[in-house]
């Protein structure tokens, strides 16, 4: 018991907060989306799905079993780094060959090494032999230097055709992903370049490639995914020979994944165990304009709700889209159903605003006549957030000039549009909102809208308003119970 009392004293003092706040409860702390304990948490890296489990870092490690319920693996996975030396943005590959030497089945990290000094961005690796707890720097970094300061976050998959591995990497100002081939992942060879194109006013980074199946189609394609400006980002759909990747429908870029302010950085589970034809992904909920001034105290940085992609044709076009996960469902509480329409201004929703800013929202409005109408989330003490719709221009949008108690940059003021039509004369979307983010999608995921909200502890109200008293609103919300398990 001697051994024991300090223990207790330990994990008692760790489980609060430094403005004394219990762990995980602390304000703007979203409950159902992944957080850290106390840490920075960037861009999604080593998204791999292996054993059976889901493993991400950042460079911090991370383990679930079902993509909402997360296990820190550590603060920093990667063991050895030099001083001069910081781990930025990379992927884990699972080496079943061992073509690296490093041991059949061992884990290897791919990741920008940025060099402090000469500020030199060049690609290294690290080996874990404890399965994917820690990775070892490897003494022969980096494997791969252009001598730029603008090269960066590498995707590596394995190319099962040519038997080697494929390396995308960002080419940030120069707006190109450059594709690299390796044996063994220690010597790298040129192959292409891809870009600019579509959105290139600023830059590109984080790109993932993946594919993809075509909704209702036997069909799977290729998609390339670049994140741009440090504040969203586009993708591209073809084809890629091992090679080189070529877009299709070339007139129709830009395309953006996320119509909203805050959602970055994505990447795809790399299916290592191969049991699944699903495809998910995780995103940075953030836009590096005000990312270091995140104002919560237990650490900065969330990741999005995990998201299953598909594509689809519409129009002869290929669109993403990307659906909650269906493990969601399973922290529903008892619903709330509203239907009906509302009278003229202001009607609140009280049953609403008791789920304290943790809750899925099914909304349907109708959608058929030109009555103006918005619903405000996140409200009370004279802030909101505001949902309105065009049913003339069919133009969605979500305003959050007035939403946050917090002390931002003043461009956190934004707002969000994006077309979405009406299906048989109703607009349908699903809400999710976690405390300080809120996740928007509509049917079949062909629309998302991700951003921060940071409203103030009190502002958990929910309000329909109608101009004349003619639009019908259907609702069914469920609370949604946190997943931290202490």
């Amino acid at each position: 018991m001697k051994k024991l009392f300090p223990l207790l004293l330990f994990l008692l003092a760790v489980s609060w907060t430094k403005a004394g706040e219990p762990l995980y409860h602390e304000k703007y702390r979203p409950q159902y989306h992944f957080t850290p304990a106390h840490r920075w948490i960037g861009d999604p890296c080593g998204l791999i799905k292996h054993g059976g489990k889901y493993f991400g870092y950042s460079w911090g490690g991370a383990v679930t079993d079902d993509l909402l319920h997360w296990t820190e693996l550590n603060d920093m996975a990667i063991v050895g780094l030099p001083d001069s030396i910081a781990a930025f943005t990379g992927s884990v590959v699972v080496d079943s060959l061992n073509t690296t030497g490093f041991g059949e089945g061992s884990m290897v990290a791919v990741f920008t090494s940025f060099d402090k000094v000469s500020k030199i961005q060049s690609q290294s690796i690290a080996y874990s032999t404890d399965g994917g707890i820690t990775f070892r720097y490897y003494d022969g970094n980096p494997v791969l230097d252009i001598g730029s300061t603008e090269f960066r976050d590498p995707t590596v998959i394995w190319d099962k055709i040519n038997k080697r591995w494929i390396m995308a990497v960002a080419k940030a100002l120069d707006k190109k992903v450059a594709f690299y081939g390796s044996t063994d992942l220690r010597n790298w060879e040129w192959l292409s370049d891809f870009g600019p194109m579509g959105d290139s006013a600023r830059s590109w980074e984080c790109p993932d490639l993946f594919m993809l199946p075509v909704k209702g189609t036997d069909q799977w394609k290729w998609v390339l995914l670049v994140s741009i400006n440090w504040a969203r980002e586009q993708y591209f759909v073809g084809d890629f020979n091992g090679t080189e990747f070529v877009a299709e429908q070339t007139g129709s870029y830009p395309l953006y994944v996320d119509e909203g302010m805050d959602y970055y950085a994505s990447r795809v589970f790399a299916d290592y165990d191969s049991d699944s034809t699903d495809v998910y992904t995780l995103g940075w909920v953030n836009t590096w304009d005000y990312a270091p001034q995140a104002p919560s105290e237990w650490g900065k940085g969330v990741w999005s709700l995990p998201r299953k992609l598909t594509l689809d044709q519409v129009d002869g076009k290929y669109i993403l889209c990307q659906e909650p996960v269906d493990a969601l469902m399973e922290l529903r509480g008892e619903p709330y159903r509203f239907s009906g329409k509302v009278k003229a201004g202001i009607t609140p929703l009280p049953e609403l605003s008791a789920m304290d800013n943790c809750y899925e929202m099914i909304l349907k409005v109708s959608a058929e006549d030109d009555n103006q109408w918005w619903v405000n989330l996140c409200c009370d003490e004279g802030r909101k957030l505001t949902i309105s719709y065009d049913p003339v221009s069919h133009f969605l949008k979500i305003d959050r000039t007035n939403c946050t108690d917090a002390q931002l940059p003043d461009c956190f003021a934004r707002v969000a549009y994006a077309r979405v039509h009406p299906v048989d004369g109703e607009l349908t979307l699903s809400i999710y909102v976690d405390k300080s983010t809120v996740e928007i999608f509509t049917p079949g995921g062909e629309k998302t809208f991700t951003l921060l909200t940071y409203p103030g502890e009190n502002q958990t109200g929910v309000e329909l308003f109608s101009l004349d008293g003619a639009t019908r609103f259907d609702i069914v919300a469920y609370p949604l119970e946190s997943v931290h398990r202490n």
